[in-house]
């Protein structure tokens, strides 16, 4: 069965002063190309954000209104999506791992359920069809958990810390300090 990756890449990032977190290099890797490597094996890889340099070929999109929310952004990618399943990811995830969306995509609709009980649902897989017809026909800041839990989904408890993602400074290895160079996190 086809899938494909819709990765949101474009937030504002206010609780980290506005810097461009998929940008971060975490380990000699950007959060962006962490997220992308645990999707390189999907039919189609689509990111919703401005373009950026990026270690696999992926198809750029933005919302209408760029800022305007993860469901407005999540039905910009779909308009580039002709697969059965989409797997949705946020761009700032520390360690996701392929075995974690490979987990999601067998049991679309999931999402994934991080080690406080808190259901990430920018870390989901989804039946395509079924997605389309949950998005309202107006995005702009409409709330994606709203949106997402009418299609019922599977909550799969995180194995491997692929929920970790960067919120705030203290996300960041190296214990909350944004660097002005944001090529300066080891792992």
């Amino acid at each position: 069965m086809r899938w494909a990756a819709v990765i949101l890449a474009g937030g504002k990032a206010t609780r980290m002063g506005g810097i461009d977190k998929p940008a971060l290099v975490v380990g000699g890797s950007t959060l962006l190309d962490r997220a992308i490597t645990a999707v390189a094996h999907a039919d189609e890889i689509v990111v919703v954000g401005p373009p950026r340099p990026t270690v696999h070929p992926v198809r750029w999109t933005r919302e209408p209104e760029p800022g305007s929310g993860p469901v407005a952004a999540l039905a910009a990618g779909l308009e580039f999506v002709t697969a059965d399943t989409t797997v949705l990811l946020a761009a700032d995830l520390l360690a996701i791992s392929r075995a974690t969306v490979d987990r999601l995509r067998a049991e679309a609709p999931a999402l994934l359920v991080d080690a406080d009980g808190r259901d990430q649902w920018l870390l989901g897989a989804w039946p395509t069809a079924p997605l389309r017809a949950a998005l309202p026909e107006r995005p702009v800041d409409a709330a994606l958990r709203k949106v997402l839990t009418g299609l019922s989904p599977v909550r799969l408890v995180d194995l491997d810390g692929s929920s970790r993602d960067v919120d705030h400074p203290a996300d960041l290895p190296g214990g909350g300090r944004v660097p002005s160079d944001p090529t300066a996190f080891p792992e």
